[in-house]
This record gives C-alpha cells, sequence and structure tokens, in this order.
C-alpha cells in the first residue's frame, strides 16, 4: 500500500518492486502482475503504477513484450545500470520537487 509520507507512490512502489526483485521474490523470467492488479495492490492509480513500472523499465530490471506483459529481467545477462538506475531517479525526484516548489510558489502569490 503506498503510504502518505511525502513520497510519490510512484517511487514507493518501484522500491517496493525493486525489492522484490533484488531479494529474489520476483525470480528472472517471471512476471509482474498486471497493472491492474498492482493498482488494487498497491491501492493506487493505474497511472501511478505504469510509472512505477516504466521507472524499473528505465533501470533495465524489466522488460515488456507487447502483449503479454512485463517480465524481470535475469540480472546477470542486464547490463550494469546502478548508475543509468541512480540518474534516471534522481530526475525524477528533481522534477518532483521542482513541481511541488511551484505549487508553494503559486500559493505564497496567490
Amino acid at each position: 500500500m503506498v503510504k502518505h509520507t511525502g513520497r510519490p507512490g510512484y517511487l514507493q512502489i518501484a522500491d517496493d518492486l525493486r525489492e522484490q526483485i533484488r531479494g529474489g521474490s520476483l525470480a528472472p523470467g517471471a512476471p509482474l502482475p498486471s497493472t491492474a492488479q498492482l493498482s488494487e495492490q498497491y491501492d493506487a492509480s493505474l497511472s501511478v503504477v505504469k510509472m512505477a513500472v516504466g521507472l524499473l523499465r528505465n533501470e533495465g530490471l524489466v522488460i515488456g513484450q507487447q502483449g503479454k506483459g512485463v517480465y524481470v529481467r535475469d540480472l546477470d545477462s542486464a547490463p550494469a545500470t546502478d548508475l543509468a538506475a541512480e540518474v534516471s531517479e534522481l530526475r525524477t525526484v528533481v522534477r518532483d520537487l521542482s513541481e511541488r516548489l511551484a505549487r508553494v510558489e503559486k500559493k505564497l502569490q496567490g
């Protein structure tokens, strides 16, 4: 379930799925639950779940197969993307903070 911690829900979901992949709960080749199932599991909207899965795709942890689903990549054969994943996550966090700052500034002006 997504918690109201101030951290975006899609990052919380991505963190949990990433932990399951790295911990072996989601084994290489295993399908991720459907977007609808993840949405129900995390009590989050479909768009939030899609963003989380997209982040994992960018990190190289999962791969989508058109019309079949999203599967956990074999981490031994996956390229080393730790740095790329960190940069991607940092970009996302900076964008989220920028959006939050813009909302605060708008309230202060209004």
